[in-house]
């Protein structure tokens, strides 16, 4: 297939186009930064700079693909105005899919986030019902993030009722790669009662990658909703136990795959989409939350 990568200079953007290209794929990359005017390196895909709160721009990149792999957002709350937030992330997957929807795209995988139900960034704190969470945890979000992302996949409900259009909405988890283990889930590691709002849990962006392959690829119809984590937690804490010990009776805790189980489930991907991750926090860091000597090395040089 011919695939749209949107964000694809992002961290999660830019894995998967590496990954879509491994499987056989032609990738077509945007972003909102400019390309370079001289002879494209050996296998680099085409990038063409769009603003894609912008119609014209989102109609221009989306035509003539066989899928898109939506991306691009600002990430999280905290460190733009709230009006920028939703905005920019609203329109932006509004006017992409508006152009998939026009152009006869049959595949569209929309990035929403595991904040969606609401308790990651809330103004009055809550805890989630149960865990590990799924996709039938009740929605209340408060923040412009997890609200701009819960109405992205509102507008793949309204896309699907109004077309043919096939869509799939990924639910990442705290997404870690080379760069960041050690500075995010390191502490997490060292000291088992830092807490996350997550209830510890994460995702490889590698693996995350595979999962945005598998959903671009996918034959599901409508529009399906999929969490995706790692299915260890990050400090290989027996997950039950930490839970009673850090919340009580506050929180449901249901039936685990594992003893150290992740705070958000991903059966459902492994059901529908058959997603298997590989990777660990294990890989990249030792029993102290410090970078594998071996990684650490090869970092320096």
């Amino acid at each position: 297939m011919l695939v749209l990568v949107t964000g694809a200079n992002g961290k999660v953007g830019s894995a998967t186009v590496v990954a879509l290209q491994e499987r056989g794929h032609e990738v077509r990359a945007t972003d909102l930064q400019r390309g370079a005017f001289e002879r494209p390196e050996p296998g680099e895909p085409d990038y063409m700079e769009a603003d894609l709160t912008n119609a014209g721009d989102a109609y221009a990149v989306v035509r003539g693909v066989d899928a898109v792999v939506h991306t691009a957002a600002i990430p999280d709350p905290n460190h733009n105005p709230p009006h920028v937030v939703f905005g920019n992330n609203l329109m932006a997957t509004f006017n992409t899919l508006e152009a998939a929807v026009r152009w006869g795209v049959p595949r569209f995988v929309n990035t929403s986030s595991e904040t969606v139900p609401g308790f990651f960034f809330p103004e009055r704190k809550f805890l989630p019902d149960y865990v590990p969470v799924d996709e039938e945890h009740p929605i209340r979000p408060q923040d412009p993030y997890a609200l701009s992302k819960h109405f992205g996949e509102q507008l793949m409900d309204a896309a699907v009722r109004r077309s043919d259009i096939r869509c799939i909405s990924i639910r990442p988890s705290w997404v870690q790669h080379e760069g960041n283990y050690e500075r995010n889930l390191g502490p997490l590691v060292r000291d088992p009662g830092e807490l996350t709002e997550s209830l510890w849990s994460y995702i490889d962006v590698y693996d995350l990658a595979d999962a945005m392959c598998l959903a671009a690829e996918s034959e599901l119809q409508g529009h399906e909703v999929f969490y995706i984590a790692s299915p260890d937690n990050a400090g290989g804490r027996d997950f039950e136990e930490a839970t009673r010990r850090h919340y009580g009776d506050n929180i449901e805790v249901r039936e685990l795959s594992r003893p150290d189980a992740s705070g958000i489930s991903n059966a459902k991907a492994a059901r529908l989409l058959g997603y298997a991750p590989t990777r660990s926090w294990r890989d990249y860091l030792d029993d102290e939350g410090r970078l594998r000597p071996e990684l650490a090395s090869s970092k320096q040089s």
